[in-house]
């Protein structure tokens, strides 16, 4: 009789711990949460298959952790974790996700304001719908932009000043040439060498210059594949 009493009392704290947690996520405003949504932009998109720092968030309602087939980056923990997103584990995920899955690669500390994670995750509950991303600009919670999150520019369309025409190593030193006739000195640890394999990325053959820094002296390289690095880059001193 006890131990019946006690599985009686645990099963009626599931069901209130449940109750009590869907009551706290009803009341999210998803126009509040789309404010909070900013610091997600960062690093993942709404839209279909576009991949960033983090997985495409586009459809994860109702599905696996972990599940993005074409995103190659999820830790460990992540992937033998058997939960789905909805609001009670996204409630608990938001609040830290590194209390919630040890291991994960999620650098987000969390947000510790529970009305705050409602409404977060009220506008979650419609952006990772299906066409999530259409749906959210459509009713005026994000622009566009924001939807695509911090995707890069196209590159394929790079002004004569990135495009690249030659690239040479000598002693400590990258000199690139770009199809403006300039050709530009970058101490070899200030060069950035990138790969943008993505639709976005630059045509096979013609990689982009690219700023980085505030003082100008630092620039990222970024090629098609990576096999281009190796043969686009010519160990090459002038004769003295």
């Amino acid at each position: 009789m006890k131990m019946a009493s006690h599985s009686i009392g645990f099963a009626g704290a599931v069901v209130l711990l449940s109750v009590a947690l869907n009551a706290a996520h009803a009341d999210g405003d998803p126009r509040r949460g789309a404010k909070i949504y900013g610091a997600c932009a960062g690093c993942h998109s709404l839209e279909p298959h576009l991949n960033l720092t983090g997985p495409s968030l586009s459809g994860l309602w109702g599905k696996k952790a972990a599940s993005v087939s074409d995103f190659p980056r999820y830790s460990r923990a992540l992937k033998t974790k058997d939960f789905v997103w909805d609001e009670n584990t996204l409630y608990a995920w938001l609040a830290d996700p590194k209390a919630f899955v040890p291991g994960t690669y999620m650098t987000f500390s969390g947000i510790r304001d529970d009305r705050a994670r409602s409404d977060l995750i009220a506008f979650l509950k419609i952006g990772l719908a299906s066409d999530g991303a259409k749906t959210v600009v459509a009713q005026g919670l994000i622009p566009a932009e924001e939807a695509r999150g911090q995707a890069p520019e196209p590159l394929k369309t790079a002004k004569p000043d990135g495009r690249v025409t030659a690239i040479r190593h000598c002693k400590d030193t990258f000199f690139v040439t770009t199809a403006d006739g300039k050709e530009r000195p970058f101490w070899e640890l200030n060069l950035r060498l990138k790969v943008d394999s993505s639709t976005s990325g630059p045509s096979d053959g013609k990689p982009v210059l690219l700023p980085a820094g505030m003082q100008g002296d630092r620039a990222s390289l970024v090629f098609s594949n990576v096999a281009e690095i190796g043969t686009a880059i010519k160990e090459q001193c002038p004769k003295q």
